[in-house]
């Protein structure tokens, strides 16, 4: 079906309160971008742990909505506006969004990635024969939860599996999402290998990737592996890539479930993050150096391995 997309600027204030109104109205969808992105304005919105709730929306919001190409959009926006109590924002742009296969034209945009330089690990879409059979091939689709093997925080991280990995070892993936890096570890030899989310959708994920790639962790919410009378399980390598604010955040929890002589493996991470984030770890145990063991695209991943 043949569309149109129109763009408009909104401020901040009722910003959700118009993408109801859009929607509302008869719009198929409403796309909402920072129009200061890439630019030394831009402002990152995120809900992180132990920050301030996010603003509503960017100080320049850039909104773009689609519509049947049978509607009008002049009338569309004055519907919404309408409803608003609002005067109706002016259209900046509009054009006319011919019919594809959408499906096909998303699943082009994800093909085979190879994870470091031995070349050991691939990350393969389901939809793609794997490069190389002989390959630690790994079938991730996008999908609700992250990690499709694209990101450089993921794919710091699957290197730094591929490559330092004791096989046998236990491992546990904190903040599992979509869980590549559990499943990697799992493929490339670790012995009993968990995985927590506090997301549900991303644990139902995790298992559902976990089976398609013939491995089996154990996924569960965080408190299903919090210490209980004294007792907790102790993993040989703790993994977690988030984001800084709550890694910094964990960080008593994460040691505290690092066996002696266990490495420590951090990312979701900008750079300018890191010495934040190991001042956080030098502080939550001394006996556990880490350093930046890695870097991709204003990204890094953190690593180290505690005295045994």
């Amino acid at each position: 079906m043949a569309m149109t997309e129109i763009r408009l600027m909104l401020p901040a204030q009722g910003l959700d309160a118009w993408g109801d109104a859009l929607l509302a109205a008869g719009a198929v969808s409403v796309c909402i971008e920072d129009q200061d992105s890439a630019t030394p304005d831009e402002v990152a919105l995120y809900g992180e742990p132990g920050m301030p709730p996010p603003a509503a929306g960017w100080r320049n919001n850039r909104v773009s909505v689609l519509l049947d190409a049978g509607l009008d959009a002049d009338a569309l926006l004055a519907e919404a506006a309408a409803t608003l109590g609002a005067a109706a924002p002016p259209i900046l742009s509009r054009q006319p969004v011919p019919d594809c296969d959408w499906v096909r034209l998303t699943q082009s945009q994800f093909a085979p990635v190879r994870i470091g330089s031995a070349g050991r690990v691939w990350i393969v879409p389901s939809w793609h024969e794997p490069p190389d059979p002989q390959a630690c091939n790994i079938r991730i689709d996008p999908g609700v939860a992250f990690g499709t093997g694209t990101h450089p925080t993921t794919r710091l991280c699957l290197a730094w599996i591929d490559a330092h990995l004791v096989a046998g070892s236990s491992v546990l993936d904190y903040g599992c999402g979509s869980g590549i890096l559990s499943i990697c570890a799992a493929r490339l030899g670790a012995g009993a290998v968990a995985g927590v989310d506090i997301d549900p959708q991303a644990l139902a994920a995790a298992r559902d990737n976990a089976a398609r790639n013939g491995v089996h962790p154990q996924y569960t919410l965080p408190e299903a592996i919090a210490p209980a009378a004294g007792n907790r399980p102790l993993y040989d390598l703790v993994v977690a890539n988030i984001l800084a604010n709550p890694i910094m955040l964990l960080a008593p929890t994460l040691v505290h479930h690092l066996a002696p002589g266990g490495s420590l493996l951090l990312s979701g991470i900008l750079a300018r993050q890191a010495a934040d984030v190991l001042a956080a770890f030098a502080a939550a145990d001394p006996r556990l150096p880490l350093a930046v063991a890695g870097e991709d695209e204003g990204w890094v991943v953190i690593a180290g391995r505690r005295a045994a």
